[in-house]
Parts: structure tokens; C-alpha cells; sequence
């Protein structure tokens, strides 16, 4: 069955996208009702300890969070104990996972791990599920799209393992104190509510009660202390970074000036900005403007990194609500100051509640490895047609904002960016207004409004085809990836209905 973006969905798969957003219905799903008694200790003596009093057994689910991103220990430590105690045939249900998590390979092949649910995978992992190493399809769900089906009962958490920068005696946690501070736990605090049990695992062990409170001990059935739980400094790692690049400065200062002239910059304004180098550079470009013209941004959304700090302790923007911390400047911001709010995965994108935040955003800035004709952005599959990506909020945050911009060079290596038809589609063109390249911006034709302010502002408008065609023209056209018939991973859009499917690559 094809689907709104043109792909085709085996039907016995689920729902298929249909361009619109489902309507929710029904009630949420609950946890387990329990009681501590009075003076009962949940410190346990080690991760063994705890999975045994859990009750994990052959055939659950287990959950993680990755705020540690490359810095993560948790996950190995943890499926290192599990192996140990001959549990098998679980479903691992991360937020994300990352290059760091490589032995999950040996998990699966050993039968510990028979399936994965999680916005992304990198690295060899990534790699070995795209080659076909699960039984079962990998599905990916963006950041939003995970909270929606922990709420709903799609995706039910047997046990999930907290990695917790700072705990007490009776299991309240944060983010923000500790050698392996992260910051923010907005994806933890989802599987701290609906998990049937919570085992919290720290490096940090204090008297309770703590302050801050991220996650309270109402929550928490398990505290354990370990050496560590993981390097801090690895949050930097993966997609934030810095940048100095002529052509990634020239997209960040033709990105600004379309937000600039865009008619969304006012006083008052909101917006997400990405991680990327780009992106960072962006936030340069735009601290300048708003000193100038006099205006303020009323909040801040995202993954937060250090250079958007800045903006809030300048005044330019007054406040910032953050599921995630990209590095340690931005930690050090949410625990000091009072206006840097910490949020969960639900409130920030969720889209079957009352109001997320992603809702109220003005301006976005999204990365992409690809984007077509029809303006789908890419974010999960290389070239190659393997998985080296997230979904993330990509679909989330494009969804909810009213002007949403993709950053990205026309070219990486002799590879074009821009091409006919994206290997995966993760956002739908729908959701995209503005592609800014080095080589030329192109305006979603569903926005003429948008298109004619920019060319009367001076900038190079020019046709998402013609972007193609620059590509082309110096990188000629690759040939296409030869795929098998197995279906390795299913994309769901943020509403749970299907967007895509990733097919097993031939060598």
C-alpha cells in the first residue's frame, strides 16, 4: 500500500502515514500500583541484586535513556548482568543508542537482545541491524513519537534502568550534580512513570533528600551505586560540535538572514536550534540582529548547548525549556539558573496531549543527510542505505514550528544532498518550508507568501530542483543502492502511523 509520501507499506505492518495527523483515542496506560513501608531501604548492593528483585524475565522489555550519548556506560554494564543471569529474548526500548553501544551486537547474536525500539543507532550496530542481524524489524520512532507510544501502551516497560547523575537513599534523582552530570533527564522521566519497575543506578549516592528533584523517589522501586555510570564529556560527541568551516558559516549567515526576513522574527519569537555546526553558527549570527533591532525570544526549545546559553544569559532570551543537555556549559546553566526549565520527552513533543511544546515554536533549525524533490528530509540513512542516524525531534519540532528551516551543504564528499528521491523519509515535505545551501536556498512552493519576502530581500532563491541540479553538475549522479526484499526497520512518523520501512542492504 502506498502511503502519503509515495512508499510502499506492507499492510499487515500497521497504519500507514496519511498526511495528517491521527486523532488520539482511548485512555493512557498506567504503571503498577505500589507501596514502600516505612523505613524500607531500596539501596541494593548491586545491578544483579536489582534485576533479580525486578523480575525480569525471558521475553520483557527494558529501557535506557541516552543523555550520556557517547559517554554512556550504562547500557553495557547492564546487559553485561543480564547476560550473566541467562535472561533472553528481550526487547530493548533505549531513547537512543550510540557508537559506544557496540557489544549489543554480541547481545543479539547471543539471544539476550531479539529486538529494538529507539530513535536512532550508530556506528557497527547500526550497521549489523541494517544488514538484517534482528529477527525482527528495528523500529524507529522520533522523540516525540516514543513518549506517545510509552503512553498509550504500544511500547509497555517492564524494567527500565535510569542512569542518574545524582540519587538519594530512597530514589530521588537529577541530572545536575555529580562527576557524570548530564543536566537535563527528559527522556528518563518518561520511563520513570510508566515502567513497571524503575531501577535507578548512580555514581553519586547521597543522604536523602537531594536538591534538586528530577525524578522523585515516588517512582524509584531500586537505587544502586556503581564506579560510574559514564564519561560527561561524551555528551559533546556525535552531532554538536563547533564549526569553522567557510561553507558551514556562509549556510549559518544565509540561514539567519532568512529567519531575519522571514516575518516570524519578532520580538517575542520562539525557536529550536540544532547542534549542528551550522546551526551553532546561526545563533551568532542572530545574537547580532536581535541586540540590534531590539527584540527578545520568549523561550528557547531543545537540546540546549552552550553558544544558545549564552543568549540566555544576555537577556535575549527569557527562557528555555530543555529535555536534553548537549554539553557541560549547558548543564552547569540548568542547574543555576532559575529560568533554564527542565522538561520531559512528552512535553516537549508528544503529540497526542494537551499541549507540547513543539507547538508553540516559531523558527526551527533542522540538519539533513538528504532531502528530495518533495522537500522529505533524511536524517536516519546514509548513502549507503545503512542506518547511521536518529529520528530524534526532526518530525517533531518541523511539525510544530511555523517556519521550519533545513541547513545542509548542496554536497558532502562527491555525494548531492539534494537528490530525487531520499533513501529514507523521516520528515515530510509538508513540514518543511526553507532549504538553505551554500549553493542556493529553495523555498517550498506551498509558501509563495515565504518565497517572495526573501527574493525581495536579495537572498538566491532558486527551485529545490535547480539545487538538484547544481549537485549534479558537479558530483554526477550516483547510482542507486541495491536493497533485498527483508524489511530491517520501520520509521513511524510522530502519530505511530508507518512513514517509511528500511530494507536489508546487499554488499
Amino acid at each position: 500500500m502506498l502511503n502519503a509520501v509515495g512508499r510502499e507499506i506492507p499492510e499487515e505492518l500497521g497504519m500507514p502515514y496519511k498526511g495528517e495527523m491521527l486523532q488520539p483515542s482511548g485512555r493512557a496506560a498506567g504503571h503498577l500500583i505500589k507501596a514502600a513501608r516505612p523505613h524500607e531501604k531500596k539501596v541494593l548492593s548491586g545491578i544483579k541484586e536489582a534485576i533479580i528483585k525486578s523480575g525480569l524475565k525471558d521475553g520483557m522489555t527494558i529501557s535506557f535513556h541516552h543523555h550520556l550519548r557517547e559517554g554512556d556506560y550504562l547500557v553495557n554494564m547492564v546487559l553485561a548482568a543480564i547476560d550473566e543471569l541467562g535472561i533472553r529474548d528481550l526487547k530493548l526500548a533505549p531513547s537512543s543508542l550510540n557508537n559506544c553501544h557496540e557489544p549489543v551486537i554480541e547481545y543479539i547474536k547471543k539471544g539476550v537482545i531479539t529486538s529494538i525500539e529507539t530513535s536512532g543507532l550508530r556506528g557497527s550496530l547500526a550497521r549489523e541491524v541494517s544488514g538484517g542481524i534482528l529477527k525482527k524489524p528495528v523500529i524507529i520512532r522520533s522523540h516525540g513519537g516514543r513518549p506517545r507510544a510509552i503512553e498509550s501502551g504500544e511500547l509497555h516497560i517492564d524494567v527500565a534502568f535510569i542512569g542518574a547523575p545524582c540519587a538519594d537513599t530512597y530514589g530521588n534523582l537529577n541530572g545536575v550534580d555529580g562527576p557524570s552530570a548530564f543536566g537535563a533527564m527528559g527522556y528518563a522521566m518518561v520511563d520513570a512513570r510508566h515502567a513497571d519497575c524503575v531501577i535507578a543506578i548512580t555514581d553519586n549516592l547521597k543522604k536523602y533528600p537531594i536538591q534538586p528533584i528530577s525524578i522523585p523517589a515516588t517512582l524509584v522501586d531500586y537505587v544502586v551505586c556503581v564506579d560510574s555510570i559514564g564519561n560527561p564529556e561524551g555528551i559533546m560527541s556525535g552531532a554538536t560540535r563547533f564549526t569553522r568551516s567557510p561553507r558551514e558559516l556562509l549556510i549559518a549567515e544565509l540561514a539567519s538572514r532568512v529567519i531575519i526576513n522571514s516575518g516570524v522574527f519578532e520580538d517575542g519569537f520562539s525557536m529550536q536550534m540544532g547542534s549542528g555546526g551550522a546551526s551553532l553558527a546561526v545563533i551568532r549570527y542572530l545574537s547580532n540582529a536581535m541586540k540590534k533591532r531590539n527584540i527578545k525570544a520568549s523561550y528557547g526549545l531543545g537540546g540546549i548547548t552552550g553558544p544558545y546559553v549564552q543568549l540566555l544569559e544576555e537577556g535575549l532570551v527569557e527562557r528555555f525549556l530543555d529535555v536534553q543537555c548537549f554539553d557541560l556549559r549547558a548543564v552547569e546553566s540548568l542547574k543555576n539558573d532559575g529560568n533554564h526549565i527542565e522538561i520531559d520527552a512528552s512535553y516537549y513533543a508528544n503529540p497526542f496531549n494537551k499541549g507540547c511544546a513543539v507547538n508553540n515554536l516559531d523558527i526551527v533549525i533542522l540538519s539533513a543527510l538528504e532531502i528530495d524533490t518533495d522537500f522529505n528530509v533524511n536524517v536516519i540513512t546514509g548513502s549507503d542505505g545503512t542506518i547511521m542516524g536518529a529520528s530524534g525531534g526532526h518530525s517533531d519540532a518541523a511539525y510544530g514550528a511555523r517556519l521550519t528551516i533545513i541547513t545542509t551543504p548542496l554536497m558532502r564528499g562527491r555525494l548531492p544532498i539534494v537528490v530525487d528521491r531520499v533513501q529514507t523519509v523521516i520528515t515530510p515535505g509538508s513540514s518543511i518550508d526553507v532549504v538553505v545551501t551554500e549553493r542556493g536556498i529553495a523555498v517550498n512552493p506551498k509558501n509563495k507568501e515565504m518565497e517572495e519576502r526573501l527574493k525581495d530581500a536579495g537572498l538566491p532563491i532558486c527551485s529545490i530542483e535547480e539545487l538538484k541540479h547544481r549537485a549534479e553538475k558537479i558530483t554526477g549522479k550516483p547510482d542507486p543502492v541495491q536493497f533485498g526484499d527483508r524489511i530491517v526497520g520501520i520509521v513511524e512518523y510522530r502519530d505511530g502511523s508507518i512513514i517509511d520501512v528500511i530494507r536489508n542492504v546487499i554488499d
